[in-house]
């Protein structure tokens, strides 16, 4: 494995910075200047934040970056979960790049769970 340190970054901003930053990423594509992709995800508030990253949440990220499970299935016997809940949380976690889905074909088709980045840091502008 290789041992590149990858952070994701979260940032509360307001609606108004995050539609100034998307008008400045336009304007340098539209130029043809390289937009530098971001890996983070942003929200308004810290409230917001909550409800994305819940306890349940952060604890599939710890889990599947420590124990490795080779599907969600696993996981959630791992979680002692509901596996219906862990899939839905997979998948939203998924979505928002939290959280890497490979499909595995050995027998019958899994979704094997990846994290591959070791931690988020949280940035608040005061």
């Amino acid at each position: 494995t290789n041992m590149r340190v990858k952070n994701i970054k979260i940032a509360i901003k307001s609606e108004d910075e995050l539609f100034k930053e998307v008008k400045e990423t336009w304007k340098k594509a539209e130029k043809g200047e390289k937009v530098a992709k971001h890996e983070g995800l942003y929200f308004e508030n810290l409230e917001a934040m909550r409800k994305v990253l819940t306890e349940n949440r952060l604890k599939i990220l710890k889990i599947v970056k420590k124990e490795h499970p080779s599907s969600i299935y696993e996981l959630a016997k791992m979680l002692k979960r509901d596996v219906k809940n862990t899939f839905d949380d997979i998948q939203f976690l998924a979505n928002v790049g939290l959280i890497e889905l490979k499909k595995t074909k050995e027998g019958r088709e899994r979704n094997t769970p990846i994290v591959n980045y070791d931690k988020i840091l949280l940035e608040i502008p005061v």
